[in-house]
């Protein structure tokens, strides 16, 4: 009997050993799978000051919006889509020159894409976009494709794993890299061919899921050359004292406002920005009126002021840096004093977003009815960029400053 006791306690023991492995196996995998989705969709401080931003950020549909009713949810920094009708999730902004890179994992057997320059709901992708296939078992174009355009260089499989595609769309260029590797280049030969557009991420058939989707803007000038004020000028009647130093344009003193001679209508802008003092006031206005002594800043003025409420970065004070401001605010205060951040604006039509280091902070549309002055209404017409000194207490330092047009929208017919 002591002998069957002794048996039954080890029997017992052991099992508690190893339900109590597989119970802490199962817990450290899922703290590893939290900690890999808390990884997903992050840029370094090095890709955000190189002008990266992230379209998607894993928690939400920011910057984002469906043409039709597939179902659209986010898990673990994932975003998916296996029911409804064909249909995209189009970015709110238009871009025309970038690099793009998506990771995307697809069901067996599905289809789906990766638009590209795409109207929101696009009707052919030989003309209106691109269509970046994905799909093994598509009889004319698979994965890797320009639909109805161009097949890759080589048979690759996209099913049932990640994998990741880095596109370079410039002028009439699209090059395409799979997992690393260049599987395809496509120059476009008609005259009329799209030019700018969405960014569109597809579900057609079977479950299509996306992450990390990142994009950097191309084919931007430099409008400040790092030596003096050339291309600039001050705007009368101000205080600000506006000089060069170290390769950056330094703002410092009383109000005051520094504008480009050249003009920009539909364009992305980026900027490297530090202020030099806790919670100073600035900002950089655009599609701005020539300014006079007696009217010197009428424009859209994409704030910058690191300052929060409540220890909450959700709770900016005066709008908030990348907040278009007395307009709308920023939904996060992402930047902090005495350290550089990049702010990317893109300005298409009505429409507006912000980035910064990054990370989108503003998406908004002017539904005002047109004016000349964008304090009193919709500009979309071109004008100056302008730099703000805000008051006395003004020490702030730009670099780095280039912006790219966009083609109008006529040439996207």
């Amino acid at each position: 009997m002591a002998r069957m006791w002794l048996r039954c306690v080890s029997i017992v023991l052991v099992m508690l050993a190893v339900t109590h492995g597989v119970l802490r196996g199962t817990a450290a995998g899922a703290a590893d799978d939290k900690a890999s989705s808390e990884a997903l969709n992050r840029l370094t401080a090095a890709e955000a000051a190189a002008g990266w931003i992230r379209l998607f950020d894993g928690e939400t549909m920011f910057g984002w919006k469906a043409n039709n009713d597939v179902n659209w949810t986010i898990a673990e920094g994932i975003v998916q889509a296996d029911q409804g009708a064909p249909g995209l999730l189009v970015t709110t902004t238009e871009i025309a020159d970038y690099e793009l890179r998506c990771d995307f994992r697809l069901s067996k057997g599905g289809n789906s894409g990766i638009f590209l320059r795409t109207p929101f709901s696009p009707k052919d992708p030989t003309t209106d976009c691109f269509e970046l296939n994905m799909c093994d078992s598509h009889p004319a174009f698979p994965t890797g494709s320009l639909v109805g355009l161009v097949k890759p260089d080589k048979v690759i499989s996209g099913e049932e794993a990640w994998h990741t595609y880095h596109v370079i769309v410039q002028g009439a260029t699209v090059e395409v890299r799979f997992d690393g590797e260049k599987i395809l280049k496509y120059v476009d030969p008609k005259p009329a061919a799209r030019r700018r557009g969405f960014i569109g991420l597809q579900k057609n058939a079977g479950k299509a899921e996306y992450r990390n989707v990142y994009l950097k803007p191309l084919s931007e000038k430099p409008l400040f050359n790092g030596k003096d004020l050339a291309g600039w000028r001050v705007v009368p009647g101000g205080k600000s004292v506006f000089t060069v130093e170290d390769g950056t344009i330094h703002l410092k003193n009383g109000r005051g406002f520094l504008e480009s001679e050249s003009i920009w209508g539909d364009f992305v802008m980026q900027a490297e920005i530090r202020t030099n003092g806790k919670h100073l006031n600035s900002g950089i206005f655009f599609r701005a009126m020539p300014g006079t002594r007696n009217e010197p800043s009428n424009g859209y003025e994409a704030q910058i002021h690191n300052a929060w409420k409540d220890n909450d970065r959700t709770k900016p004070v005066d709008f908030g840096t990348g907040a278009i401001h007395r307009r709308v605010p920023a939904r996060r205060v992402v930047s902090n004093d005495f350290e550089w951040f990049t702010m990317t604006v893109a300005a298409t039509g009505p429409h507006v977003g912000v980035w910064v280091n990054g990370e989108q902070v503003t998406d908004w549309t002017d539904t005002r009815s047109p004016h000349e002055n964008p304090r009193e209404g919709l500009r979309t017409q071109a004008g100056q960029f302008s730099l703000q000194g805000h008051d006395p207490t003004t020490d702030l330092s730009f670099r780095n400053f280039r912006a790219a047009e966009l083609p109008p929208l006529d040439a996207d017919k």
